[in-house]
């Protein structure tokens, strides 16, 4: 039978998130460097160290390097509105545990790897990878234990099927098409979205091309990117599976 969250349970739990956001905003400070780079060990400006071991304001809301007080990593707040929204988002849709689990698995992965995106357009094989399988061990479980096997089936098609669509383009079109970053971020997209039905698959690439195509046209207004700009699609992507999977709710 199924347990689903309360909605008396709503600030516990997004509390709970905000406790983790230190670990996320690191995730995306440590990944967001250049193709060649393995990771960011501390501050660009003095070279202070940055991690857990280390805590200070480079891993909090500020944003700040405690050695030169440099700003470090995603803009100030940016980390814990993000997981506030998508967190609130999640929990008004009301799934079951194991299917919250499973969405919360992703978003965990999902917040670094927007900025990661947004900053240097890469989406690291450390991050999507264990994004995917996360969320597909744990619709896995839900299927076991509650609703059968046809939604996960559907859900693993849906992965596999959204991931291999964008790797394609990627061969057929090269940079004007998706990166194999993106091929492999939107396998999680797809399992999430795959799960719930093949019509909120279709509507959560709707949003993702409409959120992106919105902010190039805003960016064009303002002169900020030109036609011939790269504007990364993770973070878009990102966006709209929330979005949809509280349109399920």
């Amino acid at each position: 039978m199924s347990v689903t969250i309360s909605s008396h349970t709503h600030p516990r739990s997004l509390l709970a998130m905000l406790t983790l956001t230190p670990v996320l905003r690191l995730a995306a400070v440590r990944h967001a460097v250049p193709v060649g780079v393995t990771a960011r060990l501390g501050c660009d400006a003095c070279g202070a160290p940055i991690g857990l071991a280390q805590p200070g304001p480079a891993i909090g809301p500020r944003a700040r390097c405690g050695g030169c007080g440099t700003r470090v990593g995603p803009p100030p707040g940016s980390v814990e509105v993000a997981v506030l929204a998508a967190g609130l988002a999640l929990l008004l849709a009301g799934p079951p545990v194991i299917e919250l689990a499973a969405a919360a698995w992703w978003l965990g992965w999902a917040v670094p790897l927007a900025f990661v995106d947004a900053a240097v357009h890469r989406l690291p094989d450390r991050l999507t990878g264990p994004a995917a399988l996360g969320t597909w061990l744990l619709l896995g479980l839900a299927a076991t234990l509650d609703t059968g096997y046809a939604p996960w089936l559907r859900a693993t098609a849906a992965g596999l099927g959204l991931g291999l669509l964008f790797a394609t383009s990627t061969l057929l079109l090269g940079r004007r098409g998706f990166g194999l970053g993106d091929a492999k971020l939107a396998v999680g997209v797809g399992l999430l979205l795959g799960w719930h039905g093949w019509p909120f698959l279709v509507l959560g690439l709707l949003l993702a091309f409409t959120f992106a195509a919105v902010t190039a046209l805003a960016l064009l207004a303002t002169g900020r990117a030109r036609w011939s700009s790269h504007l990364p699609f993770g973070p878009f992507l990102l966006l709209a599976t929330p979005t949809t999977l509280l349109l399920t709710g």
